[in-house]
């Protein structure tokens, strides 16, 4: 089980990193806490689909953010092994979306998250479930390769 100073470095480190594919969409981290966090973006025309509505994987990939910094806070680093979404709303240009994730089971070699993506009204967008695995840092990734996964 991770300590809670592992916890915030794990969280501090998360913090200080931003993916190109993040940039380019728009995406912002509010809030990240140990299991926890809450990235927004609003839907600009270049992420419409040919029905006038955000394109489902830009919904995708805004809740599979925050599901990987959530799940990340607990055991980093981890992979996604499954991701799973149920779209319920259309989203349109202009709207703010925002994904929350909870990580709701820390094992040892799985975790399981729950991913909720709503609008600026509070509408429910999307729900999603997602499972991650931690995997060993390989070289090069500025980590000890020789630590235990889960310590």
């Amino acid at each position: 089980m991770k300590t809670g100073n592992e916890i915030l470095q794990n969280i501090n480190l998360l913090k200080s990193r931003v993916e190109p594919a993040v940039r380019l969409m728009g995406m912002r981290l509010e809030a990240l806490e140990s299991g926890y966090a809450r990235v927004s973006m609003t839907v600009k025309p270049e992420h419409l689909n040919f029905h006038g509505m955000a394109f489902g994987g830009i919904i995708m990939s805004l809740a599979d953010h925050a599901f990987g910094y959530a799940a990340n806070t607990l055991a980093y680093p981890s992979v996604a092994s499954q991701f799973n979404m149920h779209f319920l709303e259309g989203a349109r240009e202009g709207e703010t979306l925002t994904a929350e994730c909870r990580v709701v089971k820390n094992g040892r070699r799985i975790s399981v998250s729950d991913i909720r993506v709503t609008n600026e009204q509070g509408k429910l967008i999307a729900l999603a479930t997602g499972t991650t695995v931690p995997v060993r840092s390989r070289p090069g990734s500025g980590e000890s390769v020789n630590k235990p996964v889960g310590e």
